[in-house]
């Protein structure tokens, strides 16, 4: 009896030694994680005084925007990472079309509503644009009702596809009107009196070339959004691209293979 009671007490001794040594090992961990909890909350206060202050913040940006240039139209998707309070790395790419100056639409037939057409375009040209930048806060907004104001610039390589333009002709040797595109055997029917309009989108979609490049692009951001994490704003900028060859968009008009345009775009997004 006295060995058996001598047994419990021996466990119990070292029962209570044990817990003692749990006992500091559990209230650190438990005040390793109320600290980190406290660390949350104050970086989240920081976050809330900084947005009522008009300070964006954010983690990442996703924008897009519908842009008109000085020489066509188009569109641009851009993922933003933030750096610093007043500086974000840019990842861009643009798709748009460029037009000639001189192109000016006419009806074709002999209809007053006449299928439209624009008289000696050889090919339609959109280049894609894919670019990596910065973009830098000169200016924050100073609470939920004013303007952030930013400067950005982009750069990288172009991608430019042509697809060539067709238009509805009368031929007298075909015995009938039949849709054709450029060619030296066909530039008196293309450039001729009897045209009867466009050959319509769906044409030349299977022809595309590429012609590569280079680009680059600098602007002015004013964003107004409401709220930090809705992106609501202003783009206007300038582009200049270069290509490794001639770009031929009109017959009548020297091609040439470098192109600068302004652009104006509305920006709409998300932050996180």
């Amino acid at each position: 009896m006295k060995k058996l009671s001598l047994v419990f007490l021996v466990v119990a001794i070292s029962f209570t030694a044990v817990r003692a040594q749990d006992e500091p090992v559990q209230s650190s961990k438990k005040q390793s994680k109320e600290e980190r909890k406290e660390s949350r909350r104050q970086k989240i206060n920081e976050i809330s005084r900084q947005a009522e202050e008009g300070v964006l913040v954010y983690r990442k940006q996703s924008i897009f925007g519908l842009q008109a240039k000085t020489n066509g139209y188009g569109f641009f998707y851009e993922l933003g990472r933030m750096k610093t309070t007043r500086k974000t790395n840019i990842y861009r790419i643009d798709i748009s079309e460029t037009k000639s100056a001189k192109e000016e639409k006419l009806l074709g037939g002999s209809f007053i509503f006449g299928n439209p057409f624009i008289y000696g375009k050889q090919n339609y040209f959109y280049p894609i644009t894919f670019g990596f930048g910065q973009q830098y806060i000169f200016g924050q907004k100073g609470n939920k009702n004013g303007v952030a104001v930013s400067g950005l610039y982009n750069a990288g390589f172009s991608l430019g596809l042509l697809r060539p333009y067709y238009l509805n002709v009368n031929d007298p040797n075909f015995g009938g009107s039949r849709t054709i595109k450029y060619s030296v055997e066909d530039s008196a029917l293309f450039l001729g009196p009897d045209i009867n309009g466009g050959g319509g989108f769906g044409k030349g979609w299977g022809e595309i070339s590429i012609k590569p490049g280079a680009f680059a692009k600098v602007a002015m951001r004013f964003d107004y959004g409401r709220f930090n994490e809705v992106v609501s704003g202003l783009e206007i900028g300038m582009s200049a691209e270069f290509y490794g060859s001639d770009v031929p968009i009109m017959l009548l008009h020297e091609a040439k293979n470098f192109f600068f345009h302004g652009y104006v775009a509305i920006l709409f997004g998300r932050r996180k």
